[in-house]
């Protein structure tokens, strides 16, 4: 059975040899680990560590695996010491929400089709209508996905909206052009990721793509990140940029564009998924491999 363990405490010698001595004490085989340390921490240096292993559930049966390894976390008066086998756990449960561009929900929802994400997506909402014809539309009936179109963003239709997405464990934005209220926020409570393009902000409002084109703009790239209060400026999962240049033509710097904020926002939503993701430091995050 294969397993994942995120931990993050103060950083003490003898952290790393707990853990993997925990594993092998129980018959389990490490095969993959990643750590990071942040020393930039106010209080005190942080360690953060995320391992896969492999168990056997009948010699180390999941009630004591997830026990032992709190007891792990008492013992260094951690953070988080969290054991997450996807085998056994519930799948997480994805709302989308998306406007008229729909690269990014495409992107998404094409390759959970094909099995790259493993998670369930249980319903998606949008300010704009979705044609029956549109493939996007006929996939989401086969999976049965829940499509709610809401088109005006005033406090009824927010609290729609609320209604609509309360069964699931996070929202990704896939270019959706509405700002999410402070009430909103507050009344959703989990964790959202919104994905933009990276000409923010000296190219905002209508057609960016073609502002920084006519500007002669030499890098692009796009921005995936948690979402909070502060419009853009939530915590960073991912980035991607590349060059363009002077023999681009309007057409193809804007789907070079878009095709970075398609794979950016796959990137990141697959770290979630995959218990990649440390939080610290107020506003920083640690992508562990």
């Amino acid at each position: 059975m294969r397993a994942v363990h995120k931990f993050r405490c103060p950083d003490r010698l003898g952290v790393l040899a707990s853990i993997s001595g925990l594993i092998t004490q129980r018959g389990g085989n490490m095969y993959s680990f990643d750590l990071h340390v942040d020393t930039d921490a106010e209080d005190e240096p942080m360690f953060m560590s995320r391992a896969e292993f492999t168990f056997d559930p009948e010699t180390w049966p999941m009630e004591q695996v997830s026990q032992e390894f709190r007891q792990l976390g008492w013992s260094w008066n951690a953070r988080e010491s969290k054991v997450h086998v996807p085998g056994l756990e519930n799948q997480l449960r994805v709302g989308l929400l998306f406007s008229s561009q729909q690269h990014c929900l495409n992107e998404v929802v094409q390759r959970w089709d094909a099995g790259e994400l493993r998670c369930e997506i249980p319903c998606a909402v949008s300010n704009h209508a979705l044609p029956a014809q549109n493939p996007i539309h006929r996939m989401f009936e086969r999976h049965q996905v829940k499509f709610h179109h809401i088109q005006q963003h005033g406090q009824d239709e927010e609290d729609e909206m609320l209604e609509a997405v309360k069964e699931t464990d996070i929202l990704v934005l896939a270019r959706y052009m509405r700002v999410l209220s402070p009430r909103f926020l507050e009344g959703y409570g989990k964790d959202i990721i919104n994905i933009h393009h990276g000409l923010l902000p000296s190219f905002k409002g209508a057609n960016p793509y073609k502002q920084a084109y006519q500007k002669g703009v030499k890098i692009i790239g796009a921005t995936a990140h948690f979402v909070t209060e502060e419009l853009d400026e939530g915590p960073i999962i991912e980035q991607l940029v590349e060059r363009v240049g002077h023999r681009d033509s309007l057409a193809s710097f804007a789907f070079r564009s878009r095709a970075l904020e398609r794979q950016c926002l796959f990137n990141a939503l697959k770290y979630y998924l995959d218990h990649r993701i440390m939080r610290y430091s107020m506003n920083r995050v640690a992508v562990l491999n």
